[in-house]
């Protein structure tokens, strides 16, 4: 019988529980062990996962990396997928491989290239994909222009950080008065451009923002699974349109998304994303690592977690095409337990795994305990078909 993949998850989104949940009903059957770690004792992450540590604070990206490699070889991990100091971790690759870890994700200069939003527009533009116009701001003055031009054009103007993640500072930008009309109902990522400026020329230091147009529905997310060749494995669009998911294989989304993951080599999993400027897509970002909605795909039978994990180990699955469209789809909120307040979730460690004693920045494993019956959070979503 072939020995359990141990699989690492570190500090990644709460969705992910069904990431792992798809490891684990493989289709190959095979026995799969989850190690988790998060800086949140609550994450549902580290209940759903076999062993759970809780990281530490305050570490370095060097830091960060030395933890990793040594999570690594006290776990047994097989294959890592990190997004937690990415960047770092990738970097290393020689080592973690030389530790018989393998790296879900891509290499160093795809990940550096894609953490600015600016660079990955230029790199983008330059092999023929459509981008949006955009602004590069730091200062108030520039914010004003950018947000002028775009209203000339008859655009409404937004704004968020050019190196982040997840939609973290989105904002869009409106001329109405600050007025209780912001204050009704539930919170508006529209600003009032007179607060932005004054907050802006109070800052001790410059921002760094992208000013673009507020594109269009529909948003089309599409995952990739490329080899190391560079060549893609599977594309399928995910769409969003309001409340309404659905799925598209449509080349409009699939061609671009293809053309730059086999063009900047984004290895293993990513997720490309695009809305509508006017009447056609464009590109509004580029995650190179697994999308938190990548579960979802298994509404078209295919199971991408396993796929992906395959190619980390060598095992490549070749191309892959889902059976058939899953129906359009919600998202709703659902319970997930959580472990006890002061104890790690997780069964024995293999005997074959050697445990060195831990440091004081390590949390100590501790033998399983049952989560109380009580201990749940809605804090993951789940696909709910539409009828």
């Amino acid at each position: 019988m072939a020995s359990p993949v141990r699989v690492w998850l570190n500090r990644t989104y709460a969705e992910n529980v069904f990431f792992m949940d798809q490891l684990r009903r493989n289709p190959a059957d095979r026995a799969v062990e989850i190690h988790a770690t998060h800086g949140d004792p609550d994450s549902p992450v580290l209940a759903a996962a076999d062993t759970a540590d809780l990281e530490p604070e305050g570490l370095s990206p060097a830091g960060y990396v030395e933890y990793a490699l040594a999570q690594c070889a006290r776990r047994g991990i097989d294959v890592f997928v990190p997004r937690l100091h990415q960047s770092a971790v990738v970097a290393h690759h020689a080592e973690f491989e030389a530790a018989g870890t393998a790296l879900l994700a891509p290499p160093p200069e795809a990940v550096a290239l894609f953490r600015d939003k600016v660079i990955a527009y230029e790199a983008v533009r330059a092999i023929g994909v459509p981008v949006p116009p955009w602004w590069r701001v730091r200062t108030a003055d520039e914010l004003v222009l950018a947000v002028e031009e775009l209203e000339a054009g008859g655009h409404r103007a937004c704004f968020k950080p050019a190196s982040g993640a997840g939609g973290v500072g989105f904002r869009m930008v409106t001329r109405d008065p600050f007025s209780l009309a912001h204050l009704n109902g539930f919170p508006s990522p529209s600003v009032p451009l007179p607060l932005v400026v004054e907050a802006l020329r109070a800052a001790e230091e410059p921002v760094d923002w992208l000013v673009m147009p507020r594109l269009e529905q529909p948003e089309v997310s599409v995952d990739c699974l490329t080899g190391p060749d560079s060549r893609v494995r599977l594309a399928v669009g995910r769409t969003k349109n309001g409340r309404r998911r659905g799925f598209t294989l449509h080349e409009q989304w699939l061609a671009p998304a293809r053309r730059i993951a086999e063009a900047f080599g984004l290895h293993h999993l990513s997720n490309v994303q695009f809305r509508m400027f006017g009447d056609r897509p464009v590109l509004m970002d580029v995650n190179t690592r697994p999308a938190g909605g990548l579960h979802q795909l298994a509404l078209c039978g295919i199971n991408v977690p396993w796929a992906a994990v395959r190619l980390a180990l060598g095992d490549d699955p070749g191309e892959l095409e889902p059976p058939f469209l899953g129906q359009d789809y919600a998202v709703v909120s659902g319970p997930r337990p959580l472990r006890p307040v002061s104890l790690p979730h997780q069964r024995p460690e293999p005997a074959a795994v050697t445990t060195p004693t831990p440091t004081a920045a390590q949390a100590p494993a501790t033998a399983h305990t049952p989560a109380p019956a009580a201990a749940h959070a809605p804090a993951t979503s789940a696909p709910v078909g539409l009828t």
